[in-house]
């Protein structure tokens, strides 16, 4: 039986644990990355296009009928 604090988050020893600390900001970096890629590509695609961002992945129909029920256009509201 080894002797590990029982917060060590699982990990069996400190290199460890460093190891996936080191991993999860390169992963993390990545992502952000990645996010602030896809909001430029999104934006600049709408401004040669002229349909946002919620158009392009899809979901145009749920802005659509939002704006409908904000400007009285349905007589009911989801």
């Amino acid at each position: 039986m080894t002797n590990t604090p029982l917060n060590d988050g699982g990990f069996g020893n400190q290199t460890e644990a460093q190891i996936h600390m080191e991993q999860l900001k390169r992963v993390e970096l990545f992502n952000g990355r990645a996010a602030m890629l896809g909001i430029v590509i999104g934006i600049v695609v709408e401004g040669l296009t002229g349909f946002g961002i919620a158009h392009q992945i899809g979901l145009g129909s749920l802005v659509d009928g939002y704006a409908a029920c904000r400007s009285q256009f349905l007589p009911f509201c989801f």
